[in-house]
């Protein structure tokens, strides 16, 4: 997932503080955990390259949440089977997920599970293509109907695309993904709403053209296949979200992204890994729900701006 955050300026201090009520006293808004259906695995804060905007703070350098190894995943994974959990999907993001030297490991553990799929954030450039002939065994074993590689493309446009990520990396990702698609793997795309200041509609036949042009076989219509997020400005004004709003917003709590999925990350010097509430908040220990899937299955409150600008009242969610 590739989401830009921008800090201009402190948001009000009184907002987003008290996790039970708002700054205006009202109950804040908690979403129940309604069963694990997408677990997500963050498989390093490592990246190839550093966006001007990342969210994580994604780098060459920064190693903030380290990598976790195949046995932790299985331990996971093993724990959702015993829960009951109706887990169909796990997500790896990162970072760069092929930074991490076990993530083939993980794929193929995850397509040797009946019923789920595995999901994968990539910018598609050399270290993914390090891994090409691994890659190509996996979709042997498996096939690729389970296996869904998404591709961060910013825009349509290559300068603008690179405004972001540096310069000339549009044309190793696009490579990457017309790669990918040649050798049949499904993938999708995820855009940027923020960067296309035409709107939505002119945005996707942008990436229509792109994707007709090199033969990518990604429906640009389809809100899945071809996933625009919106921008995560964290110093912007946004209401606090209480009980209420689920009836004003005539929107139901079950709908959020944090009712059916949890996100595993493994801090820097730490003997275990841990479950967080959502993909957004790595850092936020406020969202750090404990060590097990039994201990994470809990209420979440909806007490930071992400939580509102983007699932919320952006409507966005992070699988598929």
């Amino acid at each position: 997932m590739s989401v830009r955050i921008i800090v201009p300026h402190a948001p009000s201090p009184a907002k987003f503080q008290d996790p039970v009520r708002t700054a205006k006293g009202q109950p804040r808004a908690q979403v129940a955990p309604q069963g694990l259906q997408t677990l997500w695995i963050n498989t390093g804060t490592l990246c190839n390259i550093t966006c001007a905007g990342c969210y994580i703070e994604s780098s060459p350098r920064n190693d903030a949440l380290a990598y976790i190894s195949p046995a932790e995943v299985a331990g996971f994974l093993d724990e959702a089977t015993f829960r009951g959990e109706p887990l169909e999907e796990v997500g790896f993001t990162g970072g760069e997920p092929f930074m991490n030297p076990g993530l083939l490991a993980m794929l193929a553990d995850v397509l040797a599970r009946p019923g789920l799929s595995a999901l994968v954030l990539t910018n598609a450039m050399q270290p993914m293509r390090r891994y090409a002939d691994g890659l190509m065994k996996l979709q042997a074993r498996f096939g690729s109907a389970r296996l869904v590689l998404r591709v961060s493309l910013d825009h349509h446009d290559a300068a603008i695309h690179d405004l972001e990520r540096g310069e000339g990396s549009f044309a190793k990702a696009l490579d990457g993904l017309v790669w990918l698609a040649r050798q049949g793997f499904t993938v999708h795309v995820a855009g940027r709403l923020g960067f296309g200041r035409e709107g939505e509609a002119a945005m996707r036949a942008g990436y229509a053209a792109l994707f007709a042009e090199h033969s990518i076989a990604v429906e640009a219509q389809d809100p899945v296949a071809l996933m625009l997020f919106p921008e995560m400005d964290e110093g912007a004004e946004v209401p606090e979200i209480s009980e209420a709003c689920w009836g004003i917003l005539g929107k139901a709590p079950g709908s959020v992204m944090c009712a059916s999925s949890r996100m595993v990350v493994k801090r820097r010097g730490a003997a275990r890994p841990a479950v967080i509430a959502c993909t957004l908040l790595p850092y936020d220990t406020r969202f750090e729900l404990g060590a097990t899937l039994a201990e994470a299955a809990r209420p979440v409150a909806l007490n930071h701006p992400h939580c509102a600008r983007f699932c919320v009242l952006g409507g966005a969610a992070c699988s598929r």
